[in-house]
């Protein structure tokens, strides 16, 4: 009796480069900030030349990367869904349920990172990741239209519209001060045990707190979505290139204007509440259109020069992501944190030692995956993921 093979996607290569380069980003961003412990040498007797550099790689870094590197992770994270979802309808299976399990095992990876790191965005993501579940089975369309609304930070514009009719309307923010300088104290000053316990509470309430003031929430959400749409439309594949050919030409036309406002608008605002949140919508669309710059320019560079081996090498990075991410957290926390090392390291020390983290990790990805098709943590996560 014959056996019909069942189709399932195929592996995008893309796909793990930006993945390998958002990762990348992340590593180096998160060195330099000493993974959220911003305790840093007196610099006042450095050379200037050194000043230059610290300050140079500081808002090179933050201009290319902030926001831009997580917004890809989460980009590809609601690719990486629709993979999933799609390979198990092809099987006549829902794979719904499976993924509901799949983020409460996320959120528990999320706090094994938080331990370690406050400024972790696995927690987040399995929360938001909910949405996918609710929205995978609507049109294309009205995911779309609900992805733009989300985008576009609804709740903000909300607020921009009181504000516009209350001068003395007052943004809601949660307080989180006392969060935070716990989460400092413990980091600079306690033991290892007493630092993840302030890590896994305060820090982490303080951490999914920043995200809600700071229009994360809406934000990833969306990108989720558009993730999911990318794999839908097969928008990844060579085929496509043409179509991120005018995403670059598009994003560029609105990253420039965008970027602009955002500074000219406390000139213009005298209000409070209707500053901070125009400026929280204003950055939201910004980086999002810088994030589409890097996604396309590497896509195009990728399929359309001959780079693509050069590009490939980071692939192994990418596949691992997972593995990278936590373990990025667990190095830096013990280079920086008082139960490690202890490091005071100026921007450029930090920087030069970021490279030399993501240089390792890279290094171990190649060597690792020449004999595996997993990363550590992503065959434990996909085994725990498929447990009857």
């Amino acid at each position: 009796m014959e056996q019909t093979a069942v189709k399932r996607h195929s592996r995008i290569d893309v796909a793990d480069v930006l993945r390998g380069f958002a990762v990348m980003g992340i590593v180096l961003l998160h060195t330099i900030e000493h993974y959220n412990f911003y305790s840093f040498p007196d610099t006042s007797q450095q050379c200037g030349l050194l000043n230059f550099t610290d300050k140079a790689i500081w808002d090179g870094l933050f201009f290319a990367f902030g926001g831009k590197a997580y917004a890809i992770f989460a980009l590809l994270f609601g690719f990486s869904f629709f993979i999933q979802d799609d390979n198990q309808r092809l099987k006549g299976k829902d794979f719904r349920l499976r993924f509901c399990w799949r983020l409460v095992l996320l959120f528990l990876l999320g706090n094994l990172n938080a331990a370690f790191f406050t400024a972790e965005v696995l927690v987040l993501f399995s929360i938001v990741g909910f949405v996918l579940v609710a929205t995978c089975r609507l049109s294309d369309r009205a995911v779309f239209i609900i992805a733009t609304v989300c985008l576009l930070q609804p709740l903000h514009w909300i607020y921009l519209a009181i504000a516009a009719f209350d001068p003395s309307f007052t943004l809601p923010a949660i307080p989180t001060a006392e969060l935070w300088n716990a989460t400092f104290a413990a980091q600079n000053q306690t033991s290892f045990l007493e630092m993840l316990r302030v890590n896994l509470t305060q820090g982490q309430l303080a951490s999914l707190a920043w995200a809600w003031d700071n229009a994360r929430l809406f934000q990833t959400a969306a990108l989720f979505m558009f993730g999911m749409l990318i794999g839908r439309r097969g928008l990844f594949t060579e085929a496509k290139a043409d179509f991120w050919l005018k995403v670059l030409a598009w994003s560029l036309a609105a990253f420039f204007p965008l970027y602009g406002v955002a500074d000219m608008l406390p000139s213009y605002i005298h209000s409070q509440a209707a500053l901070s949140s125009l400026s929280l919508i204003v950055s939201s669309l910004h980086k999002c259109a810088f994030m589409l710059v890097l996604v396309s320019g590497i896509i195009l560079i990728y399929y359309r020069s001959d780079l693509r081996h050069l590009m490939s090498k980071i692939s192994p990075f990418g596949r691992m992501s997972l593995t990278n991410y936590i373990s990025q957290s667990i190095i830096g926390s013990a280079l920086f944190y008082h139960w490690g090392l202890g490091l005071q390291a100026t921007t450029t020390e930090s920087f030069a030692i970021g490279i030399v983290i993501f240089l390792v990790q890279l290094a171990f990805c190649r060597r690792w995956m020449q004999s595996h098709r997993h990363g550590p943590l992503e065959y434990l996560w996909k085994r725990a993921t498929w447990l009857k």
